[in-house]
């Protein structure tokens, strides 16, 4: 399956991605992925994305879309792909687009993942992630707490409320979204390649998605 997953954060994009590669054998890619692998890599984009985010500035569309078209001919693709969280903006859906028909790919879908705002903000305020940058274990105080409360299972770092996930900081992120990413939902409906799945499940949307697909 070639996907592309829609959704604000903490809709659930990121787990319904790992579930969905279970099925198939797709590989899940977010922006962060790829820039990574590439500055790990090595290669001429990934030093160049380095000196951006060294110096704390934002990639260029340009440079990503350049990273992306070259992660996208990697051999694990071929089975195919979920973009976790990309694009982000209209510009980089449009890049997206000339990119796929340059490399003579067809998307399958755009997922849409409808999850109500207060289900949201209750799932990002009660996420606790492992403070060791080597771990990052997650957790949820409500539905995965550790085994000891404030301790990592799996390290025994303490666990931390991210910056990012207070209730202030999530408002700001989800406003984010709304002004510049909600857009690509009408944009991919323009398109005819959405599929809006209103569900808090992350199996029940993984089995939306399979029974469209017929997979």
């Amino acid at each position: 399956m070639k996907l592309i997953l829609l959704g604000a954060p903490g809709a659930g994009k990121g787990t319904v991605a790992k579930l969905l590669t279970k099925i198939d054998g797709s590989v899940q890619i977010s922006t962060g992925d790829i820039l990574r692998g590439a500055v790990t890599a090595g290669t001429d984009l990934g030093k160049e994305a380095k000196g951006y985010m060294d110096a704390g500035d934002l990639v260029p569309d340009e440079l990503i879309m350049n990273i992306m078209g070259e992660r996208l001919l990697e051999d694990d693709c071929k089975n195919g792909f979920l973009l976790d969280g990309f694009p982000r903006t209209i510009p980089q859906a449009d890049a997206l687009k000339e990119l796929l028909v340059k490399l003579d790919i067809t998307l399958d879908m755009a997922v849409n993942l409808d999850v109500p705002r207060d289900v949201i903000m209750d799932r990002l305020t009660t996420r606790r992630t492992c403070s060791n940058k080597d771990c990052q274990a997650i957790y949820n105080v409500k539905s995965m707490p550790s085994k000891v409360e404030g301790i990592c299972d799996k390290c025994g770092s303490e666990t931390i409320q991210r910056a990012d996930e207070t209730e202030e900081a999530i408002g700001n992120r989800l406003a984010t979204y709304n002004e510049k990413t909600a857009p690509l939902v009408e944009y991919y409906l323009g398109e005819g390649l959405l599929l809006n799945v209103q569900a808090t499940s992350s199996d029940v949307a993984v089995a939306e998605v399979t029974k469209q697909l017929n997979v």
